[in-house]
Order: structure tokens, then C-alpha cells, then sequence
């Protein structure tokens, strides 16, 4: 099994990356305990070895400039579990086949052999001491500063082996592999592509526990919500040692790492492989009409405890117990499967073992949410729909659900609120006669607002005055190979789906845990808050709190303090569900930016050890689109009542501006914004609102470190901006027009002569053309006026050059030698208009610069003319490119190979590009070859 596991592995070795000094993002397998030969070791020298299945093994990584420290804290902490260290094994390797950086940042690789103690009741008990054991050790290391300590495996079952390395060097390097004595009954076979972080010994896979091939784009909330967890966390099974569970996820490792950690602490905490597969990666259940009652349930009850970590996956998993490989709830990365007489392998693809899969009694490949679990002791083949049924009879869950779980929807209010001034407040939010008309009507009429591509007003910090907060922070979305979802053709994997009220320990499976208020929609109208809050069940018991401060005296910075102290003392008190409302808003109280209050609240929660204790339900005149709701919810809402924005799209219908009754406009809003958010978290790969809340997916532009540390801690910032002065002021600016004054008429959508300044102007268009129709050069510089001294707009219009000594002109490179090193990005056709694209292919032809095709090449009418791109750049089959080619134009007219035209369809086979290649070297010493980058960030 061991040679079927390496053969495997080194037939997908194409699938990692390699760096230029051989250098791979990491490989390895996952086997179990080769007894055998690690009881010859402890025979040799004269240990007697433990029984089979009672042998420990730690496998550390340790630094490699002082391994001592290192030893010493793991045998404390192993003794500290009462287990006895036999013996320290060097592992035998071979450093000579890794590239320079891998050899160069390798740690020393020890294996810790361990004999269970007296007191050790069973292999289970045996597996969470060596699991306490790894949590104490690195803990210690952290604390004590100790860099290059890494523990890859830590278990009386299953190990790991992995490094550095490409998959073909794998038992080159670690010599244990070649000797027969190895003996395993499994592998899990995983060869790493990194996507978003940066390769380390410890971060090539597999881990402790799987394998994954993928992203997680939800990974900033789970991230978040573990961390919220780990304070509150109850186990029978643990009992006062949970304390030593923390932290749940390790510091520094890459999502896959962190999907182990969760893995690791619940398979340990008593939940099986499947089971905590569905219950992290759950399939899609939400919307499936003909689920089996009893399956539903399981998967309902599971989301009060988890959100799911979503994203493109495919994962191998062990516990030593029983393998299992599944997919996530898209199925957009591929798990085949092969069952033969003796085997059943799953990998990425078919022909990882050509030999043996030819004598396959059956085959296929994984669907979404689908998995296959192998018992190992049984030899049972299981398949998704008996592993659900089985665990979904574990417990009661319906019986929990259908006497613990409560539902809250009901329709708009039918009436206006009369209890506040909403014109007086619509002055002070900043609605718009604009907004009204091209945003608030459409969203009435179940439309969503429609836009041309791209934002040309100025950054929000930029911008006088400053608008509503949520405009200082840009949507994140997919790159590179996780994919985005189609809120529309995808919509039966996505959910809406809110729980607000108290979180049960993520370790336990009790009724309570059911006790939650379920709401379908994110959205609620004023009847939907009127219940939640009027519950007289204890354990939906809710806080009213006004996020306004005093005009007068107060400032935001102050204010917010004290609404999040005030906020604590009420989940202290028993408040399970935190209203934050601004309805408060009078002649003397201006409100705190609504998403200031949210994120304010919702870190101060997570760091005083309170967030799961209470769910956030916000009530604001300030949200009224899709942007403004995912901010909130990303920012830690579970709910919102956009109680204006209502009002508005009901005044709109009474007035006759839209074609639809006031209660039909109301629902018609709620459905359409939700249709918005479907939108903005799908751009993530993310499918459920539970695993969006959160996640903070925004890169803030123009707001200080102060204010994003207070309130937003996991949202991207690169640049600085305003603190909360500028906020504080300009909330009071805005909140003077609550007496009177004149409402803003708008132009942030469309340009307005004195309203919001856009960089493209009908006067810059105006002169742009004018200069170009007429090749008037006048006009040329009339827009080059128009564009440099315009009031700063985006971040480039605040860089300048230093003042600095001037270079002697004869020692500058001419400027036909600068041209030289001009490119222009790779732009596929189709992403440009054929007319942009042969554009830019002569014009760097004009200038001796060069041009890149992008992927698929191009046409060969181009070649030979001033249209030809001097980069040619060819599609794989997977993602990423294959070969670039950097040379001139003349240089491409050599046939691409012999007997073929050059360039046809943009695609080669591989051995005609590799015979290019080397004529190209031959002849042209200077031509470089560009691959693609081994990691893409």
C-alpha cells in the first residue's frame, strides 16, 4: 500500500508548483503507524516496544539552530500527560534532492516515540493526551518565543510524512519510504499548489488529519467565530481541561491548516470524520424540497452551531479509524473514485495508478456535497445518503428543532412609523432626490439598480462632505482559482438563513443548543423587530440600545465607548439578542455611524469573551442598499431593520412615483435587496449568510488605524485616512440639517454641476475628444490641464515627485532604450475589443515595446504585421498558463514547429512549445522563457 500511495502521488506531482530552484510548495502522505519498523528501532537499542496501537509517535519539526529547547518543552508536556518518552529517532532523509531555498529553511526532523501510561484507559484516551500534549508544546513554544517549531503528526494511529519537496523526491528524501519494514494499511496522498500563502515546512500538506485541495473564502469569519468560541467552550468529555483546547486554530497557519485545527479539536472532542465534515462543509440542505425530515433536521440543528466554511473544496480525511474523501456543497473541484478487488483510491484525477485501476469493479467521481467513508476495520464502503441517514439518527434533532426552535417572518408593516420625524431623519442620513429616483424606486419595483462599470467620483475620504461610512469600504472578491459563485443558476446551494440568540459550546450536542430564533431573511420590517424584541421567553431577553451621542457635549469616540460598555453589561445581565438603534436621533442626539456602532460592538464582544452570548439586531436610518446591508452584516449584524429606507420606498408607492401598492413596494424592497446580497457575498465563492457574518471581506480606504483596530480588526487597510474627529464632525455637519435646511439633491450617480465631482466629466470627455478627433495638440493639453488640476480624487492624484539632484543626462538611457522595457498587461481577446487589442499591439510595435496576446494566443493575420504581440502567451488545461515567450516581433515568424503553422488557435503541444523553446535559445541567446508564478497571491 505504501508503494501503491508514493506511485500515486508521484503521478500528480504536475499538479504542485516548483520554484526556480526545485524548490515545492510541499508534499506528503498521511499513513498509518509504521509499527513495525519503529519497533525494530526501539529493539535495537534495546526498548521493549509497546503493543500495536498502544506506540505513540510525535513527528516535530524543530529549529534547527537549537533543537534542546525544542525536546525539552515536548517531554514536559508529554510527561505533563502522563505518557513516557521512549526515544528521540533521527529520521533518516536526504536533504541533496531538496532546492536551495527548502534545504536552506528545513528544520531538524525528530520522531518522539511514546509508551502510554498506567492511567491511560483506551486508544481514544491515548489520542487526546498526545492531543493535549501538541496544543501544551506549542503553546509553550509561542510563548517562549521558540521559532521553527512545528509538530506535523502527534498520534497512536496515523502519521505524516512531508517536506518541502516536489512529489517525485518524496522517498528520496525521507528514506524511511524504501524500507520494507514500512508497513501501512492507507495513505493520503496530497501534492500542495499554494494559492494564498506562502510555503513553509509546516504548511505542506497533508496535515494532522486531511488533505484539502482548494480555498476556503470564508476563512476571515471562521477565523473570527473560532476565535469568539474558544472562550466559551463546554465538554463532558473535556471538562475543565477545555481551557487547554485554546487557541482553537494555531496562529500562522494557511486556511487548509486552519480547517485541520477544526477537524482535529472536534474528531478528538468525540464527533466523527463524517460528521464534523458535514457539520464545517455541510452540503447544500437549504433549499432541497425532497430531503429526507430526519436529514434536514440534522443539517439545521448543526447550523446553530457552526457557519460553514465555504469555498471550493475537495478534502481526504483520517482519524485512523476510517478514511473518507468528499466535496464541498459546488463540487467545483474533482474527486474520482476507483473500487478494485483489493483498493479504493480517490484523487483528483483518473490514472494516478494506471495498472491498478484497470482492474477497477467500479468507478466514478464525487458530486457536490457528496463524500465516501472506508471503514477500516469493517472494510464497509459507505456513500453519502447512508452516511447522512446515520448520522442524522444520532440524536432527536426534529424533536429538538420542533419544541426548542422559534420563527420569526412576518410582512411589512402596512402603516408608516409615526414616531419619528423620517423627513428630518432622510436630511440627516443624506437621502437623495437622486438616490430616490435611481435607486430606492427600482428596489420598490423588484428591480435592481443597474450601472456601468466602475466608480469615478472620488474615494470616499476624498469626498466633501463626507458620505455615510460604508462608502469607505471596497467588496473583496475571488481570485485566481476560487471561483465566484451565480447568485442566480447556483441559487439552490445559497441561503439566507439567520439564527439570532444565544450560542451553545461548539463541543456539546444538547436541546438548548436548538434554542434560537430562526429568521429567514437578514431583513426585517418593523413587525419582524416588534417580536423579536417583545418575546417573553428569557432566553430571547433583549436590550434596547440608542447608538446617538449628545450634541452638546459628547464626542463619538467617547460615546462609543460607552455604548459598548453599556452593551456588556446588558449580555452580562441576561440580554441575549443587542438592538443598536439611531431612531433616537433628535434635535439634541446625532447618531454614531451605524456601521461604526456594529463593528465597535461586535469586537468588543469578541474580545471580552461575550460574543456568543448575544446575537446583534441592527435598527438604522442610515443602510438602504444591497452595499450598505452586506457592510452590517460582514461587520457582525445578524439582522437588520433598514427602518428609513422602508419608509422612503412606501412614500414613493403612496405618492404614485412607482407602479406598485405601499405593502407590494415594502416586500418588493426586502426581496430585492436580498437579491443584492446573494450577489455581493457570491462574488466571494460564499454561499450562506451564516458564513458572511463576519467576515469583515472589505478593503477600507481613507479610515485611520484607530478606528479600524476599535472596529474593524479583520477587514484589509493598506493606506491611512480619518479618525474619529473627522467621523465625529462630520455627523454633526450632517446632523445640523435636522432642524431644517436644504436636502441634497444628488449627483453621485450621474455627473451634477455643483454636486459630486467625477474624474470623467462631460468637460475631460469633451476635450479628450476634441484633442484626438482633431489631432489638436492645444486640446491635448486643455485635458491634461483638466485632469492634473483637478481636486484630488484617488490615491495617485496625492503622490509627487521628490526633489532630489539631477542625473547628468548622458548617464540616462535614451528613450528608445526605455520603450524597450514597455508591456502591456495580458489581456485575453474577448476581454478586449479586437479593434483595443490590435491597438495596443501596434502601438508598442511603434515604439519597440511589446504587446502580450494574453491566454489563446492570437490570430495569424496578425503575425508579420504591426499588429503582432511580441508576448505569445498559451492556455493549459488547468489554471494558470504554460509558456510565454518574451522576444520580438521577428522572432515569432520562426515556425512554432516543423510542419505546423505558427501560432494556430494560440495552442501548442507541449513537445512543439519545448522544441521552440530550445530553437529559440539556440539562436537567440537573450530570449527568456516566462513560467507561471508557483504561488499566486
Amino acid at each position: 500500500m505504501l508503494r501503491y500511495a508514493v506511485r500515486c502521488l508521484v503521478n500528480l506531482d504536475h499538479r504542485g508548483a516548483v520554484s526556480a530552484d526545485g524548490t515545492g510548495d510541499g508534499a506528503g502522505l498521511l499513513t498509518q503507524i509504521p509499527y513495525r519498523l519503529l519497533a525494530r528501532e526501539l529493539e535495537t537499542r534495546g526498548i521493549a516496544a509497546p503493543s500495536p496501537g498502544w506506540l505513540g509517535v510525535v513527528f516535530a519539526f524543530l529549529p534547527a539552530d537549537d533543537p534542546d529547547s525544542a525536546r525539552s518543552l515536548l517531554n514536559a508536556a508529554l510527561e505533563h500527560e502522563g505518557l513516557a518518552v521512549l526515544h528521540w529517532r533521527t529520521v533518516p532523509i536526504d536533504p541533496a534532492v531538496l532546492g536551495t531555498a527548502a534545504r536552506e529553511s528545513m528544520p531538524r526532523i525528530e520522531q518522539v516515540l511514546v509508551d502510554a501510561g498506567p492511567d491511560v484507559s483506551d486508544v481514544d484516551d491515548l489520542e487526546r493526551r498526545l492531543f493535549l500534549a501538541r496544543k501544551g508544546a506549542q503553546r509553550t513554544a509561542r510563548a517562549a518565543g521558540i521559532h521553527g517549531f512545528s509538530i506535523p503528526s502527534s498520534s497512536a494511529r496515523t502519521i505524516v510524512y512531508k517536506g518541502l519537496f516536489t512529489a517525485r523526491y518524496i522517498e528520496d528524501f525521507y528514506r524511511d519510504f524504501v524500507d520494507p519494514a514500512f508497513e501501512t494499511a492507507y495513505a493520503i496522498f496530497h501534492q500542495r499548489f499554494s494559492t494564498n500563502t506562502v510555503p513553509s515546512w509546516e504548511r505542506a500538506q497533508p496535515f494532522r488529519m486531511l488533505g484539502h485541495n482548494g480555498e476556503i473564502n470564508t476563512i476571515n469569519s471562521n477565523r473570527a467565530w473560532m476565535a469568539a468560541r474558544q472562550v466559551d467552550l463546554r465538554s463532558p468529555l473535556w471538562n475543565s481541561r477545555t481551557e487547554e483546547l485554546v487557541p482553537l486554530l494555531e496562529p500562522g497557519q494557511s486556511d487548509s491548516g486552519h480547517l485541520d485545527n477544526a477537524f482535529e479539536v472536534l474528531v478528538r472532542s468525540g464527533r466523527s470524520l463524517a460528521h464534523v465534515k458535514e457539520m464545517l462543509i455541510p452540503s447544500a440542505w437549504e433549499n432541497v424540497a425532497d430531503l429526507d425530515p430526519a436529514v434536514q433536521a440534522f443539517y439545521e440543528y448543526h447550523a446553530f452551531l457552526s457557519e460553514p466554511w465555504d469555498g471550493p473544496a475537495a478534502i481526504a480525511a483520517t482519524d485512523g479509524v476510517t478514511l473518507m474523501a468528499s466535496l464541498d456543497r459546488n463540487g467545483l473541484r474533482p474527486a474520482r473514485w476507483t473500487i478494485t478487488p483489493d483498493t479504493i483510491v480517490v484523487a483528483s484525477e483518473a490514472g494516478v495508478n494506471p495498472i491498478e485501476e484497470g482492474n477497477a469493479t467500479s468507478t466514478g467521481q464525487l458530486g457536490p456535497g457528496e463524500m465516501v467513508v472506508f471503514d477500516l476495520e469493517s472494510g464497509d464502503i459507505r456513500f453519502t445518503d447512508a452516511v447522512r441517514y446515520s448520522l442524522a439518527r444520532r440524536r432527536p434533532y426534529g424533536e429538538w428543532i420542533n419544541t426548542q426552535t422559534a420563527y420569526v417572518q412576518d410582512p411589512f408593516d402596512p402603516y408608516p412609523d409615526d414616531e419619528v420625524d423620517t423627513q428630518a431623519l432622510a436630511r440627516v442620513f443624506g437621502y437623495t432626490a437622486e438616490e430616490r429616483r435611481l435607486v430606492l424606486a427600482e428596489l420598490a419595483q423588484g428591480r435592481l439598480p443597474v450601472g456601468s462599470m466602475g466608480n469615478d467620483t472620488p474615494l470616499a475620504v476624498l469626498t466633501n462632505p463626507l458620505p455615510r461610512l460604508s462608502r469607505f469600504f471596497h467588496q473583496m472578491f475571488a481570485q485566481v482559482t476560487n471561483p465566484p459563485m451565480d447568485p442566480i443558476r447556483e441559487r439552490l446551494v445559497m441561503s439566507l438563513r439567520t439564527y439570532v440568540g444565544r450560542r451553545g459550546s461548539l463541543l456539546e450536542e444538547t436541546p438548548q443548543q436548538a434554542h434560537l430564533l430562526e429568521l429567514s431573511s437578514p431583513i426585517l420590517s418593523g413587525a419582524d423587530v416588534d417580536r423579536i424584541t417583545s418575546s417573553n421567553d428569557p432566553a430571547f431577553q433583549s436590550v434596547w440600545v440608542p447608538a446617538v451621542f449628545a450634541v452638546a457635549d459628547g464626542t463619538i469616540r467617547a460615546a462609543l465607548g460607552d455604548l459598548c460598555d453599556a452593551v456588556g453589561a446588558a449580555v452580562d445581565a441576561g440580554a441575549t439578542i443587542v438592538v443598536l438603534s439611531d431612531r433616537e436621533v433628535d434635535i439634541d442626539h446625532a447618531p454614531i455611524p451605524i456601521l461604526l456602532a456594529t463593528g465597535a460592538v461586535h469586537h468588543h464582544l469578541i474580545r471580552t469573551g461575550r460574543r456568543l452570548r448575544a446575537s446583534i439586531v441592527v435598527v438604522s436610518g442610515e443602510p438602504r442598499d444591497s452595499h450598505d446591508l452586506a457592510c452590517l452584516i460582514a461587520c457582525g449584524a445578524s439582522a437588520v431593520n433598514p427602518y428609513l429606507a422602508i419608509d422612503e420606498v412606501r412614500a414613493l408607492a403612496e405618492a404614485g412615483e412607482v407602479d406598485e401598492a405601499p405593502v407590494v413596494a415594502q416586500e418588493n424592497y426586502r426581496a430585492t435587496v436580498e437579491k443584492g446580497l446573494l450577489k455581493i457575498f457570491s462574488k466571494m465563492g460564499i454561499c450562506t449568510i451564516s458564513a458572511y457574518r463576519g467576515s469583515e471581506l472589505f478593503e477600507i480606504i481613507g479610515l485611520d488605524e484607530d478606528i479600524t483596530v476599535h472596529a474593524f480588526g479583520f477587514a484589509h487597510r493598506r493606506v491611512d485616512g480619518i479618525g474619529f474627529d473627522e467621523l465625529g464632525a462630520a455627523a454633526l455637519e450632517r446632523h445640523a440639517l435636522f432642524a431644517g435646511g436644504e436636502e441634497d439633491p444628488g449627483g453621485f450617480y450621474k455627473h451634477r454641476r455643483g454636486g459630486v465631482p467625477h474624474v470623467t466629466s462631460p468637460k475631460v470627455v469633451l476635450n479628450l475628444q476634441k484633442a484626438v478627433r482633431a489631432g489638436d495638440y492645444e486640446g491635448w493639453e486643455a485635458y491634461l490641464a483638466e485632469i492634473n488640476e483637478r481636486e484630488p480624487a484617488v490615491i495617485r492624484d496625492l503622490l509627487a515627485f521628490k526633489s532630489v539632484d539631477p542625473i547628468p543626462l548622458e548617464e540616462v538611457e535614451p528613450v528608445e532604450a526605455i520603450m524597450r522595457r514597455f508591456s502591456t498587461a495580458a489581456m485575453s481577446l474577448g476581454a478586449l475589443s479586437p479593434e483595443a487589442h490590435e491597438a495596443l499591439a501596434e502601438a508598442m510595435s511603434s515604439i519597440g515595446g511589446l504587446s502580450n496576446s494574453g491566454e489563446g494566443g492570437e490570430d495569424a493575420a496578425r503575425f508579420g504585421t504591426p499588429r503582432n504581440s511580441a508576448i505569445k502567451q498559451i492556455a493549459s488545461g488547468r489554471f494558470g498558463v504554460t509558456p510565454a515567450y518574451l522576444g520580438s516581433a521577428e522572432e515569432f515568424q520562426i515556425k512554432m514547429a516543423q510542419g505546423s503553422k505558427p501560432g494556430e488557435g494560440g495552442q501548442l503541444p507541449g513537445h512543439k512549445v519545448t522544441e521552440q523553446i530550445a530553437a529559440l535559445r539556440h539562436t537567440k541567446p537573450g530570449v527568456t522563457l516566462i513560467s507561471p508564478p508557483p504561488h499566486h497571491d
